[in-house]
């Protein structure tokens, strides 16, 4: 079909062709969205790994302004998720890290109050041994439990949020697990 064009020689006009993007390339949602939709899943993580709601809160706090300033630079929706994940995690390795320099120890006194002081139900008792088997597993083990178990993550995240292959990733819960059966059966 011709159609007449602009300059009026009766030359064809593209007619224009709606594309569809791949999911890859779909826009992130408005920060505002994002924040709703992963607050309360990455404040479960960052709690979880921090074990104390002072430094959760200062890392939620840290992960959303750096995400902020990063937002114009991310590309795609797709990897929204694993990218506030190791966004987080980096925080958290950072204040490990920051901890260590400094060398500040809490002394066996107040770690024996803390776990007596809540001890008196025995469910709850369980749930504390718990969360110290899990203390004592290797950083990246703990971490993707966590992602996997906690803070529901598929595989290809947690490799994404851990900067590892997804097989590494599901290597990694596999082994945390494995750990933790076997330091049950103690």
């Amino acid at each position: 079909m011709r159609t007449e064009s602009p300059n009026g020689r009766g030359s064809p006009t593209p007619q224009p062709r709606e594309m569809s993007l791949p999911d890859a390339f779909e826009l992130p949602p408005p920060f505002d969205e994002a924040v709703a939709r992963h607050e309360h899943e990455l404040m479960r993580f960052l709690l979880r790994t921090t074990r104390d709601q002072d430094d959760a809160l200062d890392l939620f706090q840290e992960t959303w302004l750096r995400a902020y300033r990063a937002w114009p630079k991310l590309e795609s929706a797709a990897g929204l998720r694993p990218w506030l994940y190791r966004i987080a995690t980096n925080l958290c390795l950072n204040r490990a890290r920051d901890r260590m320099r400094r060398a500040r120890v809490i002394g066996d006194e107040e770690l024996d109050l803390a776990s007596v002081a809540g001890s008196s139900d025995g469910a709850h008792e369980g749930v504390l041994h718990l969360k110290a088997m899990i203390s004592r597993l290797p950083q990246n083990q703990r971490e993707a439990l966590v992602m996997r178990k906690f803070g529901g993550l598929e595989y290809a995240e947690i490799a994404a949020a851990l900067g590892c292959s997804s097989d590494s990733a599901r290597a990694g819960v596999y082994q945390a697990l494995k750990k933790l059966k076997v330091a049950a059966e103690l």
